[in-house]
């Protein structure tokens, strides 16, 4: 088949030998995959609905912000901020999809922006009420997952791969901290009802997960060569002495010095009792 792109008409060859003519309108548009065209329609109702739902979000985000200022620029500029924030790495996660890269950290900020406006809606909430409280806090969160759904699927629809999402790790966050937290309270329990054994068993579970290094043998270390070549090596009487002479060409205290110098005496002890 002959290349189809261009203006103008084109000859299309059949697998039976028969040739036609094709209508440029027909082929208009058959380059772009399949779903661009509900997408991109999707991303422009995204557009709508973040303006209402931005909106809804400013009202009482500049209630909470001027109960707490007074003051009515300063209240309407910092109401203003997480949205335009949000809207701002909105734009870049999509940019940066419809650009085949990676918008993970977008993605995490759009969250992080969507909490802290569904805490600032919260407030000016009546919190004794369960249903002010999801009136507020709605549109920020709803939003959010907009954005970042429609963000997954031209990533997917672009590159065919499917990045993990904010909320995937936002959720494997609160399961972890869930656990955590399920733990601490067991082990309160269990400190109540056995406190010694609780106490002894967190005692070695700290000791075996943090483990200290091994002390280096004589053998091992520059003192050895050091008292080998001292004129009091071998006498026990004259240890101390050697072992403060010693210390300070090692880098050790002196009683470090004084107990690797009488393991290498016991050690000498030993060897000429062998003989």
């Amino acid at each position: 088949m002959s290349d189809l792109r261009g203006p103008g008409l084109f000859e299309v060859a059949r697998a039976n030998g028969e040739s036609v003519i094709t209508n440029v309108r027909r082929i208009a548009g058959a380059e772009r995959p399949p779903g661009s065209a509900l997408i991109g329609w999707a991303a422009w109702l995204l557009v709508l609905i973040g303006a209402g739902a931005l909106y809804v979000s400013f009202s009482a985000q500049r209630q909470y912000v001027f109960g707490a200022r007074h003051q009515d620029a300063a209240s309407i500029i910092e109401a203003l901020l997480l949205d335009v924030l949000m809207i701002v790495f909105t734009l870049l996660a999509l940019g940066l999809s419809r650009a085949g890269k990676s918008s993970r950290t977008e993605r995490a900020l759009i969250l992080a922006c969507a909490a802290a406006s569904a805490y600032m809606n919260v407030s000016a909430a009546d919190t004794a009420s369960p249903r002010s409280v999801v009136a507020y806090a709605v549109a920020p969160i709803a939003l959010a997952v907009v954005v970042d759904r429609v963000v997954a699927v031209i990533r997917r629809h672009v590159l065919g791969d499917d990045e993990v999402s904010a909320w995937t790790t936002a959720g494997r966050a609160t399961v972890a901290a869930v656990r955590l937290a399920g733990v601490a309270a067991l082990y309160a329990l269990r400190f109540t009802l056995a406190p010694r054994s609780t106490f002894l068993g967190l005692r070695r579970w700290v000791l075996v997960a943090t483990p200290l290094p091994e002390a280096p043998t004589p053998s091992a270390l520059p003192l050895n060569w050091w008292y080998e070549r001292d004129p009091a090596y071998g006498d026990r009487a004259t240890a101390a002495a050697a072992a403060k002479r010693i210390a300070p060409l090692v880098d050790l205290s002196e009683g470090t010095a004084r107990a690797y110098i009488g393991a290498v005496l016991d050690g000498l002890a030993r060897a000429g009792r062998a003989s």
